[in-house]
């Protein structure tokens, strides 16, 4: 069973990606050149662009076997995938190296992906992960009133108050429902409660990005 690399302040987490550790194994042997080919074009596909045709290509002309081809494929994506979520200010150029020096991938890959993440490219890579990222309508607007309920089909509803709500979603839709009071007592309660596990969780050293 192979064994898991751990560190705390890594900006890959607690836990190494598997598809990191595969990568770091199937590096041997491969010389600068090859990488590089390699390197551009996973930037390439970051950025949103069809490299199918560069991979087939790269593939086609390689030595390296097609499996270990894609373990290093994977994980380069990975690298930088993970690297680019976290702004510049909060991880440091020296402590990302050392990242990779911790899964022993030679000194001058470290150095080519050191370049993609601090280089003049990142701000485009910032764009693209942006766009490409799974996201949900925004609250654009949001009303509310009390209403109360002076006759209704059931008796034990009369006079009871409830919270009518209204939102406009970015995406132009809008969502009207109503809520008992309990129901949004309930909300209350667990919005604090979340924003609380949340600040509990800040600080935690673990979480915390060591300069």
């Amino acid at each position: 069973m192979a064994s898991s690399h751990a560190k705390d302040s890594s900006f890959l987490g607690g836990r190494i990606p598997p598809e990191v550790e595969a990568m770091s194994k199937n590096l041997k042997d491969v010389d600068q050149e090859m990488f590089r080919k390699i390197l551009k074009a996973v930037v390439s596909s970051l950025e949103g662009k069809d490299c199918r045709e560069v991979m087939k290509s790269i593939a086609e002309s390689s030595v390296i076997p097609q499996e270990r081809l894609g373990h290093i494929v994977a994980g380069m994506y990975r690298v930088l995938s993970e690297a680019i979520r976290i702004p510049t200010s909060s991880l440091k150029q020296e402590a990302f190296k050392e990242d990779l020096r911790e899964l022993r991938i030679p000194e001058d890959f470290i150095t080519d992906f050191s370049s993609v993440v601090f280089g003049n490219r990142r701000a485009i890579l910032d764009a693209a992960t942006s766009q490409n990222d799974p996201h949900l309508p925004t609250i654009d607007e949001f009303k509310w009133r009390v209403d109360v309920s002076i006759s209704t089909s059931s008796l034990a509803r009369a006079l009871q108050p409830s919270v009518l709500m209204q939102m406009k979603l970015s995406d132009g839709s809008f969502h009207r429902f109503e809520v008992p009071v309990s129901k949004f007592q309930d909300l209350r309660y667990n919005v604090a409660l979340i924003l609380k596990e949340m600040n509990d969780l800040e600080k935690r050293s673990i979480l915390k990005i060591q300069d």
